[in-house]
């Protein structure tokens, strides 16, 4: 096991996963310095070809994220603003493109960029108390993170309408049935959950994984036929790698197979 520490994000790789935790409390609110810190954790760990997974969760019990500390904005200043949202997105973006499965195990309240940044990961797993929300409009800004984007394209307008023109709070409950998180634990068992979550991708062939990732997200901004056409593109591309050889070859040995990320 590796150990990353700081002020901000801690950042552990046991064997195969990466584990982030926000640790700012007591909200775990976002600061363009913690933003930074997951750019370039992120960044780092698309290097690492050991790394297939992450879970990224929130320091204490009570909350995930709180999101961008108000106090940044009570100036009203608008560099102050466009520093942040730049800091956000390019954040959050390249959490998304994480080349592996990223999971967040939500662990108490996600609101505004607390949500948005559950909602860059692949899969999302909430603790039973979790409340989740994106309230910035309350307080006459909006969520700059992806927050209209990624909700809309997992829950549809209507629920993305709800929660952020209506300022409509879920409970993790109500969030799993209109598919914004895809599993509900009892109190204290989010992690554990995204964790075996995470062992479960390493018996994938990475670059499998990193493939199907592109063509699953590539619905956000390409036609369907041409996601079609790329997925027969990635498939042939697939034979160009060691892993592909070695995944076929050990089911017909009846073996494990050793994947390379190659």
């Amino acid at each position: 096991m590796t150990q990353s520490v700081n002020n901000l994000i801690e950042s552990t790789i046991d064997g195969n996963i990466a584990i982030l935790k926000i640790n700012n409390p007591p909200a775990n609110t976002w600061t363009k310095e913690s933003l930074g810190q997951l750019k370039s954790i992120i960044a780092t760990l698309n290097d690492n070809s050991e790394v297939y997974s992450l879970v990224i969760t929130g320091e204490g019990n009570k909350f995930f994220s709180a999101g961008a500390d108000l106090k940044l904005f009570a100036s009203g200043d608008t560099a102050i603003a466009e520093q942040m949202a730049r800091a956000f997105g390019e954040a959050f973006e390249a959490l998304s493109h994480f080349r592996g499965v990223s999971i967040a195990a939500i662990n108490g309240y996600a609101m505004g960029g607390g949500l948005e940044v559950a909602l860059a990961c692949d899969l999302r797993i909430a603790e039973e108390q979790s409340l989740l929300a994106l309230p910035e409009a309350k307080v006459g800004l909006l969520p700059c993170a992806g927050g209209t984007q990624n909700l809309t394209s997992l829950v549809g307008e209507g629920w993305a309408k709800r929660m952020i023109l209506c300022g409509e709070q879920l409970s993790a409950k109500k969030a799993q049935s209109i598919g914004l998180i895809e599993e509900v634990v009892e109190k204290g068992g989010a992690f554990q959950a995204a964790l075996e979550l995470a062992k479960s991708v390493s018996e994938q062939s990475p670059v499998s994984v990193t493939a199907c990732k592109k063509l699953i997200q590539n619905h956000r901004v390409s036609s369907f036929n041409d996601g079609l056409e790329l997925e027969r593109k990635y498939f042939v591309d697939l034979f160009n790698t060691q892993d592909q050889a070695e995944g076929v070859n050990a089911f017909l040995e009846k073996r494990k197979p050793l994947w390379k990320n190659q």
